[in-house]
């Protein structure tokens, strides 16, 4: 049984200058998140306009990720350490202004270059969001704020194909996949404004405004190293290119964790703050974000691919049976908070079984199921699959941040996201090069993918795994009461949000460890 609800605490609101940070932030992510879903829907209508190879659709779908994450875990320090203000309108702006050369492309080559920019600017971008709620917002109104913005992501992905298969159906494939890109560039333009006007002034968080350049060297080019064979086409190179990258990667891993401890003997700031390095909580809390944004990812191209190529239905009747994600995704995040009141973490475990269990019958139903009925059967899997990542999505990353120290604002939630774009990128390049080898080798696009969808629940188990050792560790490593961060209440940027829960073991929810008594309340942006 679930012990009771621990005492309620007073309601917050988040202020004017509040309000309009989290406005930001919140624009921020939508308008660089949404890009990758909505391109999902226009790749085929892509591939016949550009001529594009199977390289060039790796690199065009995985190459973003790519840039994304090697932009991170900098763009996270650089922020710390010289305030995130202008970071964050530079990354929008470059971001911005490439979506108009995707837009515009003629070769292959140069939307692949086009999206390697683009995501750069959107990992510089999204370094400062998660740093900037730290900084500016505590205690409760950090973790609704977190839930807010890890929702907004949840959304964005979701809303993506609907988006992209509207916008191919009123204009045409030739049109539209170049339409889709520009839909970025009015928000981005006016998320820039707002950003200038409203984001606090620049002013570093770390006790010591000093920057770890080696360690953001090895950073990169471990980031580098592990993605890149991931990138690449199937069957780009055999054994010994493999276990060279793996090599590599093994090489510049142990460099780092050197370079790390010999920094901080000599009394320097390693870029990768010990507190996070020694949180068994944080890391296993990264590791179940990794498995389930690769995931699901991964799942929402192969399922666009086989709608598409697969049944042969429009990109709008496409977009269709991916709508109802988007739909239950947004009720479910704004139920969320009901559901972690009552069962703590667990709603994190609960719900990432629930979306392995959707993955998974949706391939055996493909596999047996008669072809007039799988649209419709698809689409209400989503409808589930997306409640699974609503209840999961804000949950997990407030859960996982409040691991963080104030310092390591801006790098902890840099290294979150980096370890999800390598994540992505690993997934999106494995399971379309299983689904294009399997529809290739004459298999057929059901048994195609059949197949994926059975990685990508496997997959998901893992995060499963991951989730029920990230609870004993927390609940190992908390001494005493903690407080546990609910997610933000859907559209509720000015309203509060009373009442404390429990961390899933039954204690009262009193401020932890992450936020000392006294730091909460009505707190007001720095300008």
């Amino acid at each position: 049984m679930t012990a009771p609800i621990g005492p309620a605490v007073a309601r917050e609101r988040f202020d004017a200058a509040g309000r309009r940070v989290l406005l930001v932030c919140v624009a921020g992510g939508f308008t660089t998140l949404i890009d990758q879903s909505v391109l999902n829907t226009s790749i085929p209508a892509l591939r016949e306009s550009l001529h594009a190879q199977p390289a060039h659709l790796q690199w065009i779908v995985a190459g973003y990720s790519l840039a994304f994450g090697l932009a991170l875990i900098p763009g996270g320090r650089l922020g710390d350490v010289r305030g995130r203000k202008w970071f964050f309108v530079t990354g929008l702006a470059v971001f911005t202004a490439v979506s108009v050369l995707s837009a515009t492309a003629t070769e292959p080559w140069v939307l692949v270059a086009a999206r390697l920019l683009q995501g750069a600017g959107a990992g510089l971008v999204n370094s400062q969001m998660i740093g900037t709620i730290q900084d500016v917002f505590h205690g409760q109104l950090r973790a609704r704020a977190l839930g807010m913005y890890a929702v907004t992501g949840g959304l964005a992905f979701a809303l993506g194909p609907p988006v992209g298969g509207a916008v191919l159906a009123a204009v045409g494939p030739e049109t539209g996949w170049r339409l889709t890109f520009l839909l970025n560039v009015p928000f981005g333009l006016a998320t820039v404004v707002l950003a200038a006007r409203c984001l606090p002034r620049p002013r570093p968080s770390a006790r010591n405004a000093n920057l770890d350049l080696v360690g953001l060297l090895l950073v990169g080019a471990l980031t580098l190293v592990l993605m890149l064979p991931f990138v690449q086409p199937p069957g780009w190179t055999g054994w010994t290119g493999w276990l060279a990258f793996a090599a590599g990667a093994a090489l510049l891993l142990a460099a780092l964790v050197r370079w790390q401890r010999r920094r901080a003997r000599a009394g320097g700031h390693p870029l990768i703050h010990p507190a996070l390095t020694r949180s068994a909580p944080y890391a296993l809390g990264t590791a179940v974000a990794m498995a389930q944004f690769g995931s699901v990812v991964a799942a929402g191209l192969v399922l666009a691919m086989f709608l598409q190529d697969g049944l042969g239905l429009s990109p709008m009747i496409a977009a269709l049976v991916a709508l109802p994600s988007a739909v239950s995704m947004g009720v479910a995040s704004a139920l969320a908070w009901r559901v972690v009141q009552r069962f703590g973490r667990r709603s994190v475990t609960v719900a990432l079984a629930v979306s392995a269990l959707v993955m998974l019958t949706g391939g055996l139903v493909v596999h047996w199921g008669p072809t007039g009925a799988l649209p419709w059967v698809l689409a209400a899997l989503q409808l589930v699959g997306g409640a699974a990542a609503g209840v999961m999505s804000a949950t997990n990353q407030a859960y996982v941040l409040r691991h963080a120290p104030a310092e390591a604002a801006g790098v902890s939630g840099a290294i979150l996201q980096m370890a999800q774009r390598i994540a992505a990128a690993v997934c999106v390049s494995a399971l379309s090069g299983v689904y294009l080898r399997a529809t290739g080798g004459g298999g057929g696009h059901r048994a195609a993918y059949t197949c994926a969808s059975a990685v990508c629940a496997a997959v998901a188990a893992l995060a499963v795994l991951a989730s029920v050792l990230a609870s004993r560790a927390a609940a190992r490593e908390d001494e005493g009461p903690v407080a546990v961060p609910l997610p933000a209440r859907a559209g509720e940027a000015g309203a509060g949000q009373g009442g404390a829960v429990q961390d899933g073991a039954g204690r009262a929810g009193v401020p932890g460890r992450a936020d000392r008594p006294g730091r909460a309340g009505d707190v007001r942006a720095r300008r």
